[in-house]
């Protein structure tokens, strides 16, 4: 195994009392949040909501910002407290015995929790997928009531960093665009946190 990246391993830019995640929405809810620094009346809190602490697995979610409805990139740095509390209260969005047992009990799992996560392929700075596992956790429900009212520390507008990255990328200049991403360090958590979660 990498130790750099190990299979199912969290990579974050974070300080001591944050740590920082990516999301893209259309102008309509993204704009609003970074002028705001939260998110408004236009952000659905019913609706589930993913947040991604890698930068490169958010630019192969919306594609460089240039997907529909998914043109605004926010950073959205949140409270570390807040963020161990959804692993706390997650569940795998996939059934994996050794950790479940049977399906059901998966299931009533699943439905209890208010957060879940899902393990997908890093990726590269030409958004082909890595060997090792990026984070994706999903609020709902409490979960995502306490992230838009409690965590949120600030959000920020990213969208020129992941165009300017973009285009450096397009024109084969990978060491500058490696220069402007954002610092994503190993995010340190013990067994306690993530041991239901490495699928």
């Amino acid at each position: 195994m990498n130790e750099e990246h190990p299979r199912f391993g969290i990579r974050a830019r974070h300080t001591d009392s944050t740590i920082t995640v990516y999301q893209a929405y259309g102008p309509r809810i993204g704009r609003p949040a970074a002028r705001h620094g939260r998110f408004t009346s236009s952000w659905s809190r019913t609706r589930m909501t993913w947040i991604k602490p890698s930068f490169l697995w958010m630019m192969y979610r919306c594609g460089w910002g240039t997907k529909k409805d998914q043109e605004t990139v926010l950073a959205v740095e949140i409270s570390r407290e807040g963020f161990v509390w959804a692993l706390r209260n997650s569940c795998l969005s996939h059934h994996v015995p050794v950790l479940h047992g049977d399906a059901e009990t998966w299931r009533s799992a699943l439905r209890r929790a208010p957060a879940r996560v899902q393990w997908d392929p890093e990726r590269d700075l030409r958004l082909n997928p890595l060997p090792h596992r990026s984070l994706q956790l999903g609020l709902a429900g409490e979960a995502a009531e306490r992230y838009a009212d409690e965590w949120i520390v600030g959000i920020e507008d990213v969208t020129p960093l992941a165009t300017e990255v973009h285009a450096l990328v397009r024109e084969g200049e990978l060491g500058r665009a490696a220069a402007l991403l954002p610092e994503e360090r190993a995010y340190p958590l013990n067994d306690d946190v993530l041991g239901h979660l490495r699928a």
